[in-house]
């Protein structure tokens, strides 16, 4: 089953992208979406594994309901609020959170004190 991450911005896809080790497609939403956009990707995500990666802000919990209420068995992963955005986030703590959720990551994002 082909894995999804939802993220909000370019620069979240970006971080992401460089610390998995495996092939993985990432949406992007630019940071908000609209419900027709939402239907849409249900209809082109249907049997995929949907994981949701957003900010911890405002504009993140917004993006989570709106998946929560259109993929219900999405899974919800949640970078610590210390760092706010996902593009701020250390590649460690990235890799750890995907990690976490089954993904497989490159071994040096895991190593503390690389690419921050």
């Amino acid at each position: 089953m082909e894995k999804v991450i939802i993220v909000e911005g370019r620069s979240d896809k970006q971080k992401v992208a460089a610390v998995l080790n495996e092939p993985v497609v990432i949406v992007c939403t630019n940071g908000t979406i609209s419900d027709a956009r939402l239907e849409e990707l249900a209809d082109e995500l249907e049997g995929c594994d949907v994981y949701v990666l957003a900010d911890a802000d405002e504009a993140g919990e917004k993006l989570r309901r709106q998946f929560r209420r259109m993929f219900p068995e999405a899974e919800h992963l949640y970078i610590d609020r210390a760092y706010r955005e996902v593009a701020a986030a250390p590649p460690w703590h990235l890799a750890q959170v995907l990690l976490r959720a089954r993904f497989d990551v490159r071994i040096e994002s895991l190593m503390r004190g690389r690419g921050e």
